[in-house]
C-alpha cells in the first residue's frame, strides 16, 4: 500500500511596517517583504513565526498568514 500525500493547502506569508498598532495600513507597500508560498499551514506558520520573531524589535512590523487555498477554492471552505 502506497502513502498518499496530504492535500495541497496553499498559504501565503508576508508583512510589513504598520502605519499605526490599531491597522492594517502599512507604511510603504513596495517595502512589504513576501516570505514565501507554502504547501500547508504547519510550514507556513514556522516560517511565519521566525519572521515574527526576527523583527521583535519593531513593534510596527507584522507578518500574516494569508490562506491562498480558501481564496483559489471558497466554494470548498
Amino acid at each position: 500500500m502506497t502513502e498518499q500525500p496530504g492535500k495541497q493547502l496553499l498559504h501565503l506569508v508576508f508583512g510589513g511596517e504598520l502605519t499605526d498598532l490599531d491597522s492594517v495600513d502599512f507604511k510603504d507597500l513596495s517595502k512589504l517583504d513576501i516570505v514565501g508560498i507554502y504547501p500547508n499551514y504547519a510550514t507556513a506558520h514556522a516560517a511565519w513565526k521566525a519572521k515574527a520573531q526576527a523583527s521583535v524589535d519593531n513593534a510596527h512590523m507584522r507578518y500574516f498568514v494569508v490562506h491562498l487555498h480558501r481564496l483559489l477554492e471558497p466554494q470548498n471552505d
